[in-house]
């Protein structure tokens, strides 16, 4: 089952868009509208909104139909995991950009498509801070002030040796540079996406600003082992073994610092 404004027949850009922003959901009915809704108010022209379901089974569908004539184009059918459905998204994306913000993520503000695109012309990517929220949108804080890892001032697929260097929903992409995620990680094909875009890009723009509210407890938190496992392999691969083993180590001294001053365990 499909629908939106281009099944309507209703898409009257005149121009490509300038960014996809791309939904995934699967029975999400309770967090999906807040998140229809921080895209739908942007104030910036040429924004294409697809939504990507796995056929979910609870109101999420009804809840795509309410916006049925505002969004571009959605899709609810099974798929074979978030990677799979976030694949769909970018085959249906035409837009010069990508952005994820999946459901029960937030895009912060109204006006921040129109602050990237009026700072800084052609980049190949586009990045900025994220607040980490609760399901009751409490602010846990932003993810510098939280993690392990800052932000970086001048991100570079190097910075991704230890650990997530920056929240994937606070990352936009250049879709000329966005392979397909590699299935082969049910967990941690993000990281591996960010750092083979982070490699071919030559511009790469700080924004300085918080750009989403992420939701914390996503799919990777939950699957925490496996997700260690992958991203082993993931850094192995780019890095080198002897890399990835420093790299590790450090990682893990790290995290007990973290866990042991009491900031928890983002």
């Amino acid at each position: 089952m499909q629908g939106g404004k281009r099944i309507l027949g209703t898409a009257a850009q005149k121009q490509p868009p300038v960014v996809s922003v791309i939904t995934i959901v699967y029975n999400g009915g309770q967090l999906l509208e807040g998140t229809i809704k921080s895209v739908l108010r942007q104030d910036a022209a040429h924004l294409e909104y697809i939504i990507i379901d796995g056929g979910s089974k609870d109101q999420t569908l009804d809840i795509i139909k309410k916006y049925n004539d505002q969004i571009d184009f959605w899709i609810s059918e099974p798929d074979k995991g978030i990677y799979d459905a976030m694949n769909k998204g970018l085959n249906a994306a035409t837009g010069e950009y990508v952005w994820f913000m999946n459901a029960g993520d937030h895009i912060h503000g109204e006006d921040v498509l129109t602050a990237i695109f009026d700072k800084e012309k052609n980049a190949d990517v586009y990045y900025g801070e994220a607040n980490f929220v609760k399901e009751n949108r409490t602010l846990i804080g932003t993810r510098s002030e939280i993690s392990t890892r800052k932000l970086p001032e001048a991100l570079n697929w190097n910075d991704m040796l230890y650990g997530m260097a920056v929240c994937h929903q606070s990352f936009i992409a250049r879709r000329s540079l966005a392979n397909a995620y590699d299935t082969s990680y049910r967990c941690s094909a993000d990281i591996n996406w960010v750092i083979e875009v982070l490699k071919k890009s030559k511009k790469t723009v700080h924004m300085h600003r918080v750009l989403s509210d992420y939701l914390v407890g996503g799919f990777s938190m939950k699957q925490q082992k496996l997700a260690w496992k992958e991203r082993f392999q993931i850094y192995t691969k780019h890095y080198g073994l002897l890399k990835n083993l420093w790299a590790t180590g450090y990682i893990v001294v790290r995290a007990g610092l973290h866990r042991l001053s009491g900031k928890g365990n983002y």
